[in-house]
């Protein structure tokens, strides 16, 4: 035998009283050796203990209970598929009509799409005229507005010089609002000089 003392692995080997190959160098090591001899005699008294002790079993409800308190991580999947269990009807006739239905619905609503999708020449024609009719929409509605601003005037003006006219008016109303801003400023700091 060799001369270290037992591993707990060896030890809980005479413990559960196996028998077989590597078993019998193991019990006369603890017959030789009085500090391995001394542990197995303390293990023993524990699992002798440990067999004496009376064997309770749980409550039925015991799993619900601790379960209850454990936050269970649901994939995304099963939470969809429980969300859509509980929206079906239980009666199995209600059921079948709602998939039947579900399923009609599904394909009128996909071969609506593929229909569309092939209608690429009707697509085209369809959105270049939503596209016309949205920029004479914000035309239009410039037009008004330039026209409750400034008047009909210059939106006659600025609508026979074309981007030109537009430019110009545009830099013609900024110019005006810095000068507008300039004699603020200038009158603010005017009276501010006053009073001091």
């Amino acid at each position: 035998m060799n001369h270290r003392h037992l591993l707990p692995e060896e030890f809980d080997l005479l413990l559960d009283e196996e028998v077989g190959f590597g078993v019998s160098p193991l019990k006369a090591h603890v017959r030789e050796c009085a500090d391995c001899r001394a542990r197995f005699d303390e293990a023993r008294l524990v699992v002798t203990a440990l067999e004496r002790l009376p064997h309770f079993s749980p409550r039925y409800s015991f799993a619900d209970t601790v379960m209850a308190q454990v936050p269970v991580f649901v994939p995304w999947h099963a939470a969809l598929r429980d969300s859509v269990r509980q929206w079906l009807p239980q009666s199995r006739p209600a059921r079948v009509w709602v998939v039947a239905a579900g399923t009609s619905v599904a394909s009128v609503i996909t071969a609506a799409l593929l229909w569309i999708a092939t209608q690429t020449d009707l697509l085209v024609f369809a959105s270049g005229m939503a596209g016309d009719r949205l920029k004479l929409f914000v035309s239009q509605i410039g037009r008004d507005a330039l026209g409750t601003v400034f008047g009909d005037q210059v939106f006659t003006a600025i609508q026979s010089t074309g981007t030109v006219g537009i430019a110009l008016a545009t830099l013609g109303f900024v110019a005006a609002a810095g000068g507008t801003l300039a004699g603020l400023k200038a009158i603010a700091a005017a009276s501010s000089r006053r009073r001091g």
